[in-house]
């Protein structure tokens, strides 16, 4: 299945249907009367978070939605049926953004099965019957029915994710989430082998969360270098990064500088979250090497540095440990391989 992050979709609710004309003709009633019903409600356009999806593929080839109309009145004072309401389901994390050049937002799903009432749809217009009065009693105006509301948006998919790794491509991230997880991301000896975000669920110490591996950051990537900065957006809900640094690179220091300087540039909060330093790929070196240069990225971060081989396997488990502990068990949920733990509900991406 392609990956896509975000599209342009046009709404629409429904009309309300017309009220009806209609004048009782029974053979008791003396003089009958207007008996017109009202029409009834048009469709509403509704949001729906639902489990099961991590792509707005489906809104490539759909692009227009229209709530059906409300049906009009009838005689003996029927009103119309209403319109059935249209229901959009998006993926958790879809965020509805206004066509302006700000992309107001407008709404967040966030949560399995929240929904929310985007568009109303127009009320039915009135019968005669509700326009007789004492000086009218054979009315035969009636309402048309109100209009519905259209308009278009865009939707944007953050995905929801504990983890996030970041780093420079080829840093060893697809390699990693492959190791700690059941996901086939593609392993690549070149430069953006990884071109969309990438998800799978880790499960440690009998305990599960989901991490994200996005494209990898060159410099310049906040003003469109590379992928550039598209899909830092998955990562915005994150609740701590692992930031990897190849061991190979010639100064990694300055791999690690080049990619903090893209999450500043970004913005968000980014360079906010709890952030983990690892020396990936070390698999190769050996011991003095890895303490040197461990201690320079020590010293351009300011904080501990993990030396890991997501390859081989070492200090992975040390890794995952930072990353529970960062997440919280609070949020960290209990894996099903544990048959002594207590389920946890939990929303799948």
């Amino acid at each position: 299945m392609h990956f896509l992050d975000q599209a342009k979709i046009f709404i629409k609710s429904g009309w309300g249907g017309g009220g009806a004309v209609g004048f009782r003709r029974e053979k008791y009633i003396e003089y009958g009367g207007p008996d017109g019903g009202d029409g009834g409600k048009g469709g509403d356009i509704i949001f729906e978070a639902v489990p099961g999806l991590n792509t707005l593929i489906d809104f490539r080839y759909t692009q227009h939605f229209r709530a059906p109309r409300g049906h009009g009145g009838s005689g003996s004072n029927k009103t119309g049926a209403g319109g059935d309401d249209l229901v959009i389901k998006v993926p958790i994390g879809t965020q509805i953004l206004a066509d302006d050049e700000e992309r107001t937002l407008l709404a967040d799903l966030t949560e399995e099965g929240q929904r929310i009432v985007f568009l109303r749809g127009g009320d039915g217009g009135r019968g005669n019957a509700s326009y007789k009065t004492s000086t009218n009693r054979t009315p035969r105006q009636h309402g048309t029915g109100w209009p519905g509301e259209e308009m278009f948006v865009w939707l944007r998919l953050k995905l929801l994710a504990d983890a996030g790794l970041v780093g420079l491509p080829n840093a060893g991230k697809s390699t990693f989430i492959n190791a700690v997880t059941n996901a086939q991301a593609k392993v690549g000896a070149y430069a953006f082998t990884t071109t969309r975000p990438q998800l799978g669920v880790v499960r440690h110490k009998s305990n599960e969360f989901v991490i994200a591996d996005i494209p990898g950051l060159i410099e310049g990537a906040a003003e469109g270098a590379g992928i550039g900065d598209r899909f830092l957006g998955h990562i915005e809900r994150c609740k701590v990064l692992l930031h990897l640094v190849d061991a190979n690179d010639e100064d990694v220091a300055t791999s690690y500088r080049i990619v903090r300087d893209e999450l500043d540039a970004y913005g968000a909060g980014l360079l906010d979250k709890k952030i983990i330093v690892a020396l990936n790929k070390i698999d190769m070196l050996d011991d003095e090497l890895i303490a040197a240069l461990s201690a320079e990225l020590e010293e351009a971060s300011g904080a501990e540095v993990i030396a890991i081989s997501g390859a081989a396997g070492i200090g992975v488990d040390w890794a995952l440990d930072k990353l529970l502990e960062a997440i919280g068990p609070d949020h960290a949920r209990v894996s099903d391989d544990d048959d002594g733990a207590e389920e946890v509900e939990w929303s799948p991406i």
